[in-house]
């Protein structure tokens, strides 16, 4: 069997060759432009991908393709349908990265209810060094006991947020993402006004798009923080920007912008924000997880060879 993996540099540096061994031939390529894919899965029957698309064309122009992993949940990147007309099954790796994300979420909560980042940056500018007693506290710190978490998205993330956030005293409200009725939900304008903290785990789709734009901003807390470890496109950026220099809420934490990598144009990378903590989307990505993603994947392989294939969605 000929398997090919177009993207591996997430895994880089994890061990392959439980997905080797599944393989006569194997061609691992860190990345792949869009004007390498076709020649590169031209003979292949498993292709493995993570962000490189797979159109219907270059669908199509694999005639001995059998299956597609995704290193990933998302499908967006390839052609679903296509596949599906072409007989070619389309597997992806799911649920893999919960604690990681769950852990990144209260480390950005944390980090910025305990103003880390301020104090470790006085402390490299000597100012512990110059201060009049024995300690500094030149920025609130507040506890997150018997603060509102508000949780958009209650899938497998929203959960584990849900559950460490109670650890804490924290109390959880769950919101309602536009066009839906769920039983227990509240209504995003609703629910603003009432959470000390909003984090965001819902899909980006039609609906959720600019779901925090300047209106949903100006109704939060001046208070609150925003924290978003889910698509860039869910926070409109200029409004968040702006809301930050004004004091329409105090802090946020992101690990997702609209395009990744960046460009040095996003209005949130700006210098003059204050109280913003941008990580590269990374939450993901703990060693652990990225080890269950190659498990994962070489379920998907065995499972598809005995004809029973785990995870398919198409």
């Amino acid at each position: 069997m000929n398997g090919v993996f177009l993207d591996s540099e997430s895994l880089a540096d994890l061990d392959l060759s439980s997905l080797q061994a599944l393989f006569d031939t194997f061609e691992i390529y860190e990345q792949t432009a869009p004007q390498q894919t076709e020649e590169r899965i031209r003979k292949a029957e498993v292709v493995i991908i993570n962000k490189v698309k797979l159109s219907r064309d270059i669908i199509e122009s694999a005639p001995h393709l059998k299956l597609i992993c995704l290193v990933a949940t998302g499908t967006d990147n390839v052609d679903c349908q296509a596949a599906r007309e072409n007989s070619i099954t389309v597997c992806n790796c799911q649920a893999y990265g919960t604690d990681s994300v769950v852990q990144h979420v209260f480390a950005m909560i944390l980090a910025l209810h305990t103003n880390l980042i301020p104090y470790t940056q006085a402390v490299n500018q000597g100012k512990w060094q110059q201060a009049s007693q024995f300690c500094l506290l030149d920025y609130p710190i507040v506890e997150l006991k018997g603060r509102t978490l508000g949780i958009m998205g209650y899938g497998n993330l929203g959960k584990g947020v849900a559950r460490i956030g109670e650890a804490f005293g924290m109390y959880i409200l769950l919101g309602q993402r536009p066009g839906t009725s769920q039983d227990g939900r509240i209504p995003l304008v609703e629910l603003l006004p009432k959470v000390d903290v909003l984090t965001l785990h819902c899909p980006l789709t039609d609906q959720t798009r600019n779901l925090i734009d300047r209106d949903a901003l100006q109704l939060m807390k001046p208070t609150s923080f925003l924290i978003n470890a889910a698509r860039g496109g869910i926070v409109e950026e200029t409004a968040l920007a702006d809301a930050l220099r004004a004091g329409i809420i105090a802090g946020a934490a992101t690990d997702v912008l609209t395009k990744e990598p960046p460009e040095s144009t996003n209005p949130l990378l700006a210098a003059d924000i204050p109280n913003l903590i941008i990580t590269p989307h990374c939450a993901w990505g703990s060693y652990q997880a990225r080890e269950r993603i190659v498990s994962q994947t070489v379920d998907n392989i065995t499972t598809f060879l005995a004809g029973n294939p785990a995870r398919v969605v198409n």
